[in-house]
């Protein structure tokens, strides 16, 4: 159990260790990493019914200022001019030669742009943020609340006790809401390929509603292994290990969060560089990648084509709950990312046998209306 003081806790910190979680450290913080009945149980009972994670640790800001869209938009790919009250738009940082500096939601909450941002980026992007909108927009960080999300199909059951509401709401959909009579900013999102729920609560009602919630017969509490094994079937990126700032969105497959604007008028860091892959083409390309025997193959796994020369690597791999088998995620040359293409993993020394899949591993179920 991680006891380190120079760690930061979370508001549900006292919470985790009542209902018997592995404390972990993770991105400055003591987080868990699992409950007593394991990975593997908590894996298999988010996509069956629901799980509650503790997402505390990413950041959260409000972006206010009369032309705060656009003065996002030069730091983003993401096409938020066109958000509607309530929407949300998936959207990354971009630096000068396109690469990713971290990818972050992005909600129109009204009068302010509402952003959770990845935990271990939090620092930096919030000073790329200030030092981006200066004149522009003011940011202002969300430093006193927790964020919980409730992930599974049986998510909105669950919610929709506390908060009736809930269940009208679509698929990447932000609105406010009182749940259990607590005010909490919910969006209809997650990251783990199932319907779902994020929900911002103050940090001093946050062990109240993780409580009332746990009470729902269909909710159990799910630790950062399983979050990982979830995204990973879902084909959805981490970053640090998937994107980082020398991979571009058209590398790592995310050419759909860019509009037909976007792609014509750039204006965001790299556009040049983004708008000549789209046009000719990328060196490499993320894809999915499925061992074709039981040996899973980790992060930084070498990946060869048949005749053994290095043609790419591994960036996200381990063991797929939902579908009984390993399954992995990496960057490999262009020529290779046709699914079906059969290539070698070198696992421990050992070339063993794959194939480039499409993703995701396990069907996304998003609630869309």
């Amino acid at each position: 159990m991680s006891t380190d003081p120079s760690l930061s806790r979370t508001a549900l910190y006292d919470l985790h260790l009542a209902l018997g979680a592995r404390m972990v450290p993770f991105a400055g913080y003591a987080m868990p990493v699992q409950y007593p009945s394991g990975v593997l149980a908590e894996h298999t009972h988010t996509r069956a019914a629901a799980g509650l994670f503790d997402v505390s640790h990413m950041g959260q800001v409000v972006v206010r200022g009369e032309g705060r869209a656009a003065a996002l938009e030069r730091l983003v790919p993401g096409d938020l001019q066109a958000l509607s009250p309530g929407q949300i738009r998936y959207t990354m940082f971009t630096n000068d030669q396109g690469g990713i500096l971290d990818d972050l939601m992005v909600a129109h909450a009204g009068d302010h742009l509402f952003l959770v941002v990845n935990a271990a980026c939090k620092a930096q992007d919030i000073a790329h943020l200030e030092a981006g909108l200066a004149g522009r927009a003011t940011v202002e960080v969300l430093s006193g609340r927790a964020l919980l999300a409730l992930q599974g199909p049986a998510a909105v059951t669950a919610l929709a006790r506390l908060a009736p509401e809930a269940a009208a709401m679509g698929f990447m959909r932000w609105r406010l809401l009182e749940v259990a009579g607590i005010p909490c900013f919910v969006s209809r999102s997650g990251y783990t390929g199932e319907d779902g729920f994020e929900i911002s609560v103050p940090d001093h009602a946050a062990e109240t509603l993780a409580r009332a919630l746990l009470a729902q017969p269909e909710v159990k509490p799910i630790g950062l292994g399983a979050r990982d094994s979830l995204r990973l079937e879902a084909g959805l990126c981490l970053y640090g290990a998937d994107l980082d700032p020398t991979t571009t969105p058209v590398e790592a497959a995310l050419t759909w969060t860019l509009s037909k604007r976007r792609r014509a008028e750039g204006g965001f860091p790299g556009a040049a560089v983004v708008q000549a892959q789209l046009a000719e083409g990328p060196r490499r390309l993320r894809v999915g990648l499925k061992p074709e025997d039981k040996a899973p193959a980790r992060a930084h796994t070498v990946v060869t084509d048949e005749a053994g020369r290095p043609i790419g690597e591994i960036t996200s791999g381990g063991f797929g709950p939902s579908v009984n088998g390993p399954v992995a995620m990496g960057y490999v040359e262009a020529a290779f990312a046709q699914p079906g293409t059969p290539v070698r993993l070198v696992v421990r020394g050992t070339p063993r046998p794959a194939r480039v899949v499409t993703l995701p591993f396990a069907p996304h179920r998003y609630h869309k209306q």
